[in-house]
């Protein structure tokens, strides 16, 4: 039978939280699924030792770095891990939302746990989620509780009455962005002769190292070709930055109806449907705030 959960790990010690997920990952293995363990630092380490008797048979990665942009962990990590096993049920240990995720990134990391229930509905799978009941903010556990079905508590599993729809918890999260500082520099497009003038434009604005400045450029770039592509009309980039990052952000007048836009990565036989992809590979934070009367496309490159 094909089945798809997604419960949320309520843990406020190590041993908690050993107990939990050592537990979950060994009880996969031993059903012979694919099992993927993708969490934060000081917790991988700790899962890797308590785990090294499975060497080979679990699949490690370092959430903070492989996630760091929430907007790339459902194509990037979680689907491609899926895609890697073929024909077999899947288990995965993500742990998305930790006590160091920032303010400005926490509305993406709610977005990605609402819409990994859309992005494997109908799927043989598993994403067990753990969150740090001690040291996370109330409102993240709340959050928690209604992007998940099911919770487990003190080794209590059971239904979450919180759950919400995922679109209606991404249309609450679907806020207007920090506003654009005075002094940011800005410049219009209108066509695909203008393209060239956004990557100078970038180049000259944004204060970074040669490839991370060639990563934003080339993130920019996909935005204004997606502007062109999509809306009939042009738009608007502005760059500015500060103590933590360099910031681009793209402004259309295009409708982003599909939440699930830059998450669902297309079929070979499809060449278009990966610019926002890429852009989420290539940033660590993307924000997004979709109106009705356009878009406002926000990146984040961490100095």
């Amino acid at each position: 039978m094909i089945t798809f959960e997604h419960p949320a790990l309520f843990y406020r010690d190590v041993e908690q939280y050993l107990h939990g997920t050592t537990g979950f990952v060994r009880s996969a293995v031993a059903a012979g699924d694919a099992v993927l363990v993708a969490v934060p630092g000081a917790n991988l380490t700790l899962l890797r030792d308590a785990l090294a008797d499975l060497t080979g048979k679990v699949t490690f990665a370092d959430m903070a770095v492989a996630g760091r942009n929430p907007g790339r962990i459902i194509p990037g990590v979680l689907l491609a891990f899926a895609a890697a096993h073929p024909g077999r049920r899947v288990s995965i240990l993500g742990e998305q939302v930790w006590p160091a995720r920032s303010a400005v990134e926490y509305p993406a990391c709610v977005t990605h746990e609402a819409l990994t229930n859309t992005a494997f509905c109908g799927r043989d799978a598993v994403v067990l989620c753990p969150y740090d009941a001690r040291r996370l903010h109330r409102e993240r556990l709340d959050d928690a509780l209604r992007t998940h079905p099911v919770m487990i508590v003190d080794e209590v599993r059971r239904e979450s009455h919180w759950y919400a729809d995922p679109l209606v918890t991404v249309a609450r999260h679907n806020e207007p962005l920090p506003p654009v500082p005075a002094g940011a520099v800005t410049m219009n497009y209108a066509g695909p002769a203008d393209l060239r003038e956004v990557r100078r434009f970038v180049t000259r604005s944004a204060g970074l190292g040669a490839e991370r400045l060639g990563d934003l450029v080339l993130a920019v770039n996909e935005l204004a070709i997606n502007t062109l592509q999509h809306t009939g009309g042009g738009g608007t980039v502005t760059v500015w930055d500060s103590p933590d990052y360099v910031y681009a952000q793209v402004d259309d007048r295009g409708d982003l109806a599909d939440p699930m836009a830059g998450r669902i990565p297309p079929g070979p036989d499809r060449e278009d449907g990966r610019g926002l992809i890429l852009v989420n590979d290539l940033c660590d934070l993307v924000r997004v705030h979709a109106r009705r009367d356009g878009t406002t496309i926000r990146l984040h490159m961490a100095r």
